[in-house]
């Protein structure tokens, strides 16, 4: 009841007052009423509803602001060029508007001075908004939302390449290739059936060439839900792009590339037979065509995105437990290594990022391969601080790749930050010698890989701590060697090699004072990774190499079946039967052109040589 009855005398106060100053406010000069009518007046022209949309960089809210705001601004136009014939009505309506504000203003202000006078006797009538306020970073994104954001000015290959070269070096690079590509700028793309031409349209992840086919709209995006103040979605297939995935996987079945290849003339961007394809030009040397296959994949994905997918600011998510979804992580994975084999870094880094904000379950093992392009970018500071908020189940720093990459971070950070370096952090040598205690594995495999040829590290791999390159526990084990193929390279900078030697050597004489610390140390790493089954059997060591193997086209025909055959996992094709005989008669030329390049294709006029292939059936 208190508040009622002070409610009550402060409104009583406020009308008195307006009663005093009543004539006075009436007396005003025009100018003045029309300079506070206009401010009025863009103060009702503000949206209410951009306080709600405040940090969504949804595109169509913002379209839709502006609609809305250019609509109010219209109606204001309007109602300032439609005047009264008599000066007199205008200042006697000028003279009401100026009252009924004035009494909406003391309104206001009462409400304001009741909340004060409340606030400080202690009331509580704030209560609600803490409680508002305490709620909402359970509804914004986590703590590793920063950290993942991405600029994409950096996702752009040329624009690396513009930085490091030059632009006229990248333009003659790019008119020699689509040159190749039977492209250029001289020639017009046909687009549609009815022969016209078309233009491409620009997107983000890949910029794409000119003489590409249409978009065809096969497949697109679907809104799914928001959960957690993320948005999910899922790719759709139409009729067309399933008849299409049949073709395909009838190909598949049969090891057919020639089939694959019939399909993309059908259908130019139909995503698996684009990355097998690309995986073929891969194994057979042809580095630039399979990179072009990758960046139609991108191209067409990327032109099939929902309006609400934002996936640079880490609010969107794409999981990759829906089928659909699992062409787009193959792709961004492969655009990524054809990134780094082109020396761009930095653009590896942004796409790396990307991965890991479309689907924190690393069903791709971007986590492990993320340090890296830090390492290679020199984006030592953001290393060090994604390492500390993004959310895993495990430390990062428990991983091999992120215990030595952490430590060769703070190397190049303490030659920068020797007048203000932070005491409360670990220096690199700590840092380096937890690494080689918590995964001693590491040294042996990375004297091997390098190599180390000093002869001071042979005796130190004589130590029983650093004598064996196994750990005896599968996870871990794989996930060293995916370091060591992957980061290898990084170790062969004399700076990174002295601060391992010298740690290495601090660890041996520590060990052997007391022997107890490799016990707590191994105790760690079992609770970390438990030695039951390899939870990352699933990321083939050969997807993080530089070292791309090439195969004879007698192997490359079972391609399809088991594009990852070059890594070893192909063994057991190696007994299909060679492709029949293919009838050429009232076919497409086209496709009979595209079959005559593949060197296994057997189009008739090779039947006498054939002293090592079986016996065909029919």
């Amino acid at each position: 009841m208190s508040g009622r009855l002070l409610k009550k005398v402060l409104k009583e106060h406020e009308e008195s007052k307006l009663q005093n100053h009543h004539n006075d406010e009436e007396e005003e000069e025009d100018d003045e009423d029309e300079e506070q009518l206009g401010g009025s007046r863009n103060r009702s022209s503000i949206n209410p509803f951009d306080l709600l949309n405040d940090g969504d960089e949804d595109p169509e809210s913002e379209k839709e602001a502006e609609i809305y705001d250019e609509e109010e601004k219209k109606k204001d136009e309007e109602a300032d060029t439609v005047q009264p014939p008599s000066s007199k009505n205008k200042s006697k309506n000028k003279k009401k508007k100026k009252t009924k504000e004035s009494r909406s203003n003391v309104v206001v202000k009462s409400e304001t001075t009741f909340d004060e006078t409340l606030e400080a006797l202690s009331l509580g009538t704030n209560s609600n908004q803490e409680e508002v306020q305490e709620t909402k970073p359970s509804s914004s994104s986590s703590s590793s939302r920063p950290v993942l954001e991405i600029d994409p000015k950096y996702l752009n290959l040329e624009n690396e390449l513009r930085r490091m070269y030059g632009s006229k070096v990248v333009r003659s690079l790019e008119s020699s290739t689509q040159a190749g590509a039977g492209g250029g700028p001289s020639r017009q793309v046909r687009g549609g059936r009815r022969g016209g031409v078309h233009h491409i349209t620009k997107t983000v992840l890949i910029t794409p060439m000119e003489n590409w086919a249409r978009w065809d709209r096969s497949f697109s995006m679907e809104f799914l839900e928001t959960k957690d103040g993320y948005n999910y979605f899922r790719y759709t297939h139409s009729s067309s792009y399933e008849q299409a995935q049949r073709a395909f996987q009838a190909a598949q079945n049969l090891h057919d590339l020639n089939g694959v290849a019939s399909v993309l003339i059908n259908n130019p961007y139909h995503i698996d037979s684009l990355i097998t394809m690309a995986d073929y030009f891969k194994f057979a040397g042809d580095h630039q065509m399979s990179a072009d296959a990758i960046g139609k994949c991108l191209y067409g994905l990327e032109r099939a995105w929902h309006p609400m997918f934002t996936p640079f600011n880490g609010t969107s998510r794409l999981k990759y437990s829906h089928d659909a979804n699992k062409p787009f992580f193959t792709a961004l994975f492969a655009h990524m290594r054809n990134m780094d084999r082109r020396g761009c870094h930095r653009s590896a880094l942004e796409v790396c990022k990307l991965l890991l904000s479309l689907d924190t379950d690393n069903p791709v093992g971007a986590l492990f391969c993320v340090d890296y392009f830090a390492l290679r970018a020199e984006e030592y500071a953001w290393l060090e601080e994604f390492s500390e908020e993004y959310q895993s189940e495990n430390s990062l720093w428990l991983f091999p790749n992120f215990s030595y990459s952490l430590a060769i971070a703070r190397v190049y950070l303490e030659k920068t930050e020797e007048a203000s370096l932070d005491s409360s952090k670990s220096s690199s040598l700590d840092l380096m010698m937890q690494a080689l205690k918590l995964h001693p594995t590491v040294l042996k495999k990375l004297v091997d890989k390098v190599p180390l040829k000093d002869q001071a590290w042979g005796k130190m791999l004589k130590h029983y701590y650093f004598r064996s390159d196994q750990s005896k526990n599968p996870s871990l084990d794989h996930l060293i060697s995916i370091y060591v193929e992957r980061n290898y390279l990084i170790w062969r900078l004399p700076d990174v090699q002295k601060l391992l030697k010298s740690a290495a050597e601090l660890v041996i004489k520590q060990l052997d004072e007391k022997e107890s610390d490799a016990e707590d140390f191994l105790s760690v790493k079992e609770e970390a990774f438990p030695a039951k089954h390899n939870e990352y059997s699933h990321l083939s060591i050969h997807d993080f190499s530089d070292t791309v193997p090439t195969l004879p086209p007698d192997n490359l025909q079972n391609f399809v079946a088991d594009p990852r055959m070059g890594g070893g996992g192909g063994g057991h094709h190696q007994q299909q039967q060679a492709p029949p005989v293919r009838d050429v008669a009232n076919r497409n030329p086209l496709a009979v052109f595209l079959e005559s390049m593949l060197p296994w294709v057997n189009l008739g006029e090779g039947d006498d040589d054939g002293d090592h292939q079986p016996d065909n059936n029919g």
